[in-house]
């Protein structure tokens, strides 16, 4: 705790660069963010793997990505509120342990109903971890770093999310698949050091009453969000009957946790927050974007095999370019949302994305790679610029009791949106290029898919720029109360 304070002064004094203690600290946040978020998409090149050593059925081998995001979907917010009330750092401690002992679990399971079940575990930890990690920033890092910060655990969730197919596919093909969980033990034993030996003790508040946990709401709004997501995964882009009552299960239960949080002594999410209009529009903004960088990774793997005719070792390296331009964009933009204002480069984030999208929906098969690559580079760029500056709007002002709420509500929107894309932009896609088979369309149906789909990802693009440009990032940074 003293090492992190001496940080944060020595740099809010003046000082050009943080304490040792304090890149410590930010080293084991950033871990703890590219492991959540490599989780999320690191299993999904092994289903096919997994389906043959279990002897299952698609079907069933879809429950071990499903688990893991049902887990995170459900309990982000509420662990984040956890963690405001018994202490940040113990739970985050606790989150990183059961991660990396349910990550083994996975690598050793010997049925495949016990990998669905670890995988449930360690979506769990994955949750604690993506929801206190943004919120421990405002307690290690000085305020005028604060978009630095931002765009390291961004860029870490960026890399984390697109890396996870190829780093698994690798691993599949050397080691086997039991690696694809396996790999995760080392890192979680590194970052659960860091974070122990380096993260700044919860604060104590003798005499203080400790805020009842609110089971109710808890219960409730995991149960609408599992039903949603569940609405949007189930089928893989069709939509049914079972489809739409999920959604109106989601309905109706998020109407009961609105009900139940109006009355509540200690409420989850205190419902005022959503009458800041600024807090308001940065989550919407949020889902929006997720929306379509979900697209990127939905489209991009059809157009370049089917359209361009490339084998899978080249996809995969055209594909690589996202995540490395995420490495490389995400501190600078950190640091230029420190110097000219997280609102305003909010904005800048949204129209180079918007361009990218639109470049992309007007080009051309015949230009080749080079054609779908610099709009892309464009896109990832724009989103790396963009979800630093949103975060760091949004938590800049947010009281220290109530950090891991709105940092787990951040987390959820944009979770939200990469689940709502992979279901709308796929269905998109596929409608577009007029099949339902999407491995056997073919070039020209494929390329008229990605421009239609990206002329959508533009639209949404556009609609986010219209809540920024409507004053409600730009009027002042949201307060939550």
């Amino acid at each position: 705790m003293t090492t992190i304070n001496a940080g944060r002064d020595a740099a809010a004094a003046g000082a050009t660069e943080p304490a040792p203690s304090v890149r410590w600290a930010l080293a084991g946040l950033s871990l703890s963010m590219l492991l959540s978020s490599l989780g999320t998409s690191v299993a999904n090149v092994a289903l096919p793997t997994l389906a043959h050593a279990f002897t299952a059925s698609f079907q069933q081998v879809q429950w071990i990505v499903l688990a893991y995001l049902l887990a995170i979907t459900t309990v982000i917010v509420s662990v984040g509120r956890l963690g405001d009330l018994l202490g940040r750092r113990r739970l985050l401690l606790a989150g990183i342990a059961l991660f990396t002992a349910a990550s083994v679990l996975c690598g050793l399971a010997p049925t495949l109903w016990t990998l669905i079940a670890a995988r449930a575990a360690q979506g769990l930890g994955a949750a604690v971890m993506m929801a206190l990690t943004m919120a421990f920033v405002g307690e290690t890092v000085p305020r005028a770093r604060t978009g630095s910060a931002m765009g390291l655990l961004g860029t870490m969730s960026a890399v984390g999310t697109a890396l996870g197919p190829s780093l698994g596919g690798a691993l599949i093909a050397g080691p086997g698949w039991r690696a694809v969980f396996l790999v995760n033990a080392p890192l979680g034993v590194l970052a659960f050091l860091l974070a122990r030996r380096h993260l700044p003790a919860d604060r104590q508040r003798p005499g203080a009453e400790r805020p009842a946990f609110d089971r109710i709401g808890t219960l409730l709004l995991a149960l609408a969000l599992a039903a949603y997501a569940l609405a949007m995964t189930w089928g893989h882009g069709s939509f049914g009957p079972l489809n739409a009552a999920l959604l109106g299960a989601a309905a109706v239960g998020a109407g009961l946790f609105v009900r139940a949080e109006r009355t509540a002594p200690s409420p989850l999410i205190r419902l005022t927050v959503f009458r800041d209009p600024a807090l308001s529009a940065s989550l919407a903004m949020s889902t929006l974007v997720s929306t379509v960088m979900m697209a990127t990774l939905v489209v991009g793997p059809f157009y370049l095999a089917r359209a361009l005719g490339l084998r899978e070792a080249l996809v995969g390296l055209v594909l690589s370019a996202g995540p490395l331009v995420a490495a490389v964009s995400g501190v600078p933009a950190g640091r230029v949302a420190d110097r000219f204002g997280a609102p305003r480069m909010t904005v800048v984030g949204l129209a180079a994305m918007a361009v990218g999208a639109a470049a992309l929906s007007l080009t051309p098969a015949s230009l080749g790679v080079a054609g779908y690559l610099a709009p892309i580079v464009v896109v990832t760029a724009g989103y790396a610029v963009f979800q630093t500056a949103n975060n760091t709007t949004v938590m800049a002002e947010v009281p220290p009791d109530r950090r891991g709420v709105v940092s787990g509500m951040l987390n959820l929107s944009r979770n939200l949106g990469l689940i709502t894309g992979a279901s709308v932009m796929g269905a998109v896609f596929a409608l577009a290029a007029a099949t339902s088979d999407l491995t056997t369309a073919g070039p020209d149906a494929v390329a008229t898919g990605m421009r239609v789909t990206f002329a959508v990802a533009a639209a949404l693009i556009v609609v986010a720029l219209g809540i920024a440009a409507g004053g409600r990032t730009l009027a002042r940074r949201p307060r939550v109360r």
